[in-house]
C-alpha cells in the first residue's frame, strides 16, 4: 500500500507502516487528540527512535500499534497500522492477542511497576513463553532461564525463582527485556527503556537492546526523550511535539542539519563540555522559551507558533505540512528549507 504524498517513503520492505493515526481521549474538559494525524515506517530490521517532551503523544502511539489503548476514555479513531501486511486495527481481538508478546513485544517505562509482584520472575517469563508458544512447564521454565542468561543474569537458575522485590532496578529491566524477547518478536517496542535507572545501569540497558536486536534479527522503535540514547541506538528518527511528527530524517542528518525549530531548540538545549576553566562561564544550556501549549487547547495553525524564533503571520493562520525540504529530510515547518 503506498505511502500518502506527503510521507516519507520507505528504503526497504516495511514491517510496520503507520499512516494517519489518530487516537483521542474523552475528558471532563473536552477532546484531547493525543496522537494527530502521525505516520511513520520501520523497515523490516530497522530501528526507528521517536523522541520528543512528556506529553506529546509518543507513548499512546506505542500503545496505539498493540491495541492497548483503553476503551472509554480512549480510542483510536482513525488511520491504518499495517504490521506485514495486515491491518492491525480491522482484527478481532482473539487474533490481536496472538501478535501482542508474540511478533509484537514491548518493554515498559517501569520494571517494579510492570512485573507482578506475587509471581517469580520465571513464572512470569514463563507464562508469557506458553501463551504463545504452547510447550510444557518444564520447557517453560528451561526456556525462561536461558532468557535470563541472554540478557545478562548471572545465576539464572537461582534467579528464576526470586520475586522482583529480591531484583535490582536494573535487574527488574533485564527481566522485562527477557520476557518480551522470549518468544523472539520481530518487532521490538521499547519506551524509556532506561529511564528509571542510574547513568552506569543505562549504559548497560541501552547497550543490551542494541545487541539482542541485531542478533535477533529484529526490529527496534524505540521511544525517548534523550537525544544521546537516540544518538547511540536508532538509524532513522522522527521527532513528535503537540501529537503531530515535526520532522523525520537520519540520525546522522537530524544532528548536522535540523530543519524544524523544535528541533534545534532541543539540540541546543543539550548540555556541552567546556574546553577549558575559562570557558566554563559560557556554557549555558539555552533552554526553549515558554511552555508546550496544552493539548486541549491548541492554538490555530501551528502549535510551536508561540514559542518559535522563525514565526511569521502565516504560522498562525494554516497548520504546516510535513514535506520533504531535502532528500529523506522531512519537516513540518513554512520557514524551513
Amino acid at each position: 500500500m503506498p505511502l500518502p504524498a506527503t510521507q516519507p517513503q520507505p528504503m526497504t520492505e516495511p514491517l510496520l507502516q503507520i499512516t494517519n493515526l489518530v487516537t483521542t481521549f474523552r475528558t471532563e474538559a473536552g477532546l484531547l487528540r493525543a496522537v494527530d494525524g502521525v505516520s511513520l515506517t520501520i523497515p523490516r530490521g530497522g530501528k526507528l527512535g521517536l523522541i520528543g517532551e512528556s506529553g506529546c503523544g509518543k507513548s499512546v502511539t506505542a500503545l496505539s500499534i498493540l491495541r492497548l489503548i483503553p476503551e472509554p476514555p480512549g480510542k483510536i479513531e482513525s488511520g491504518e497500522i499495517i504490521f506485514d501486511g495486515v491491518d492491525l486495527l480491522k482484527l478481532p481481538l482473539s487474533q490481536m492477542r496472538h501478535i501482542r508478546g508474540n511478533r509484537i513485544s514491548m518493554i515498559f517505562q517501569e520494571p517494579t511497576s510492570s512485573l507482578n509482584p506475587v509471581y517469580t520472575a520465571g513464572n512470569q517469563i514463563a507464562e508469557a513463553i506458553r501463551l504463545h508458544q504452547k510447550v510444557s512447564r518444564a520447557e517453560a521454565r528451561k526456556r525462561s532461564i536461558e532468557a535470563l542468561r541472554q540478557v545478562g543474569i548471572p545465576d539464572p537458575e537461582r534467579r528464576v525463582n526470586e520475586y522482583p522485590n529480591q531484583l535490582s532496578g536494573g535487574m527488574c529491566q533485564r527481566v522485562m527485556i527477557a520476557m518480551a524477547l522470549s518468544c523472539k518478536p520481530e518487532l521490538l517496542i521499547a519506551d524509556e527503556p532506561s529511564t528509571a535507572l542510574d547513568v552506569t545501569i543505562q549504559a548497560q540497558i541501552l547497550e543490551l537492546i542494541n545487541r539482542l536486536v541485531q542478533d535477533l534479527h529484529m526490529s527496534l522503535l524505540l521511544i525517548t526523550h534523550d537525544l544521546g540514547v537516540i544518538a547511540e541506538t536508532v538509524e532513522q528518527v522522527a521527532v513528535m511535539y503537540t501529537g503531530r511528527v515535526v520532522e523525520e530524517a537520519e540520525v546522522k542528518e537530524l544532528f548536522a542539519n535540523p530543519l524544524h525549530p523544535y528541533t534545534t531548540g532541543l539540540l541546543r538545549s543539550l548540555p556541552k563540555l567546556a574546553r577549558g576553566p575559562e570557558e566554563t562561564h559560557r556554557q549555558r544550556l539555552q533552554a526553549i522559551p515558554g511552555l508546550v501549549p496544552s493539548p486541549l487547547d491548541l492554538p490555530f495553525g501551528c502549535p510551536y507558533q508561540d514559542r518559535c524564533p522563525l514565526v511569521v503571520p502565516h504560522c498562525r493562520e494554516a497548520m504546516p505540512a510535513l514535506e520533504e525540504k531535502r532528500p529523506g529530510h522531512w519537516a513540518r515547518c513554512f520557514e524551513t528549507c
